[in-house]
């Protein structure tokens, strides 16, 4: 991916944009705006690798967030304008923020302020769910997003490239149970290549790796989705929606846990 495909949100508060999963969605960007912050290191993230660096701004202040939150809030309620969802989002992992709790909670007061029936929503790739407080703010999230790309170990680090040797699927399946009838997790589908290895987690061995780590969460919801913009591994492949609805149907039926395909 060259420097000029990467898609970084360049304010904290962005949007509202067309969200194929969420609707209407209002993001919080909580890492830098000129640069990435993220415990991942994906294949697939539209944002670029982490080696393009932090930037200069720094991470944004509470304060700061809720003030741009609220002026955005009431703009678009004096224009009329629709809300379905205010979604931490953005430029990296929102949970990596030291005042993630505290942000979480002026966001969800800004909303029921403003927007009532607009949800609030967290994108988080799972990193930080050893951190209690971490823990205790996304149960308060309406939609608490939790990434598990593939239960195999190998696949897991190939595709997601965790910067903490210590962060195992075992151990994220195990953290992910705490969320049980609560949290969506979504699973990003996708193959190709990476420096010469094969990536791939829609074969059946991975097919049925996910299921059983689905059958131990029991989370309320799947989310499947695949490739949609340009990746920083220029090999990976967008999974056919028709191969991608086939998946979640066998997941489905699997586990008893409703699929939702995008």
């Amino acid at each position: 991916m060259g420097k000029d495909q990467r898609v970084l949100f360049h304010s904290t508060i962005f949007g509202p944009i067309h969200s194929r999963r969420l609707g209407t969605s209002l993001g919080v960007n909580l890492s830098p705006t000129d640069g990435k912050v993220c415990s991942f290191d994906c294949l697939y993230c539209e944002a670029g690798y982490n080696a393009q660096g932090p930037g200069t701004s720094g991470l944004p202040r509470r304060s700061d967030v809720a003030l741009m939150l609220r002026d955005r809030l009431a703009e678009m309620k004096s224009k009329g304008e629709r809300l379905d969802v205010i979604t931490f989002s953005g430029n990296g992992e929102p949970t990596v923020h030291p005042d993630f709790p505290g942000i979480l909670h002026d966001v969800a007061a800004l909303r029921s302020e403003y927007f009532p029936e607009a949800k609030v929503s967290v994108l988080c790739n799972s990193t930080r769910l050893g951190d209690e407080a971490v823990c205790e703010a996304l149960m308060k999230a309406d939609n608490n997003i939790l990434k598990l790309d593939s239960a195999v170990e190998a696949t897991m680090r190939l595709i997601d490239r965790p910067g903490d040797r210590n962060f195992t699927v075992e151990r994220v399946t195990a953290q992910l149970c705490r969320f049980a009838g609560q949290a969506i997790i979504q699973t990003m589908m996708l193959r190709g290549e990476h420096e010469g290895q094969p990536v791939d987690n829609t074969t059946a061995e991975e097919v049925d790796a996910l299921i059983e780590a689905y059958r131990r969460i029991r989370p309320r919801e799947i989310m499947l989705y695949s490739i949609d913009r340009a990746t920083p591994e220029e090999k990976l492949v967008k999974v056919p929606a028709d191969e991608l609805r086939e998946i979640g149907a066998r997941m489905e039926l699997a586990t008893g846990i409703h699929v939702q395909v995008n």
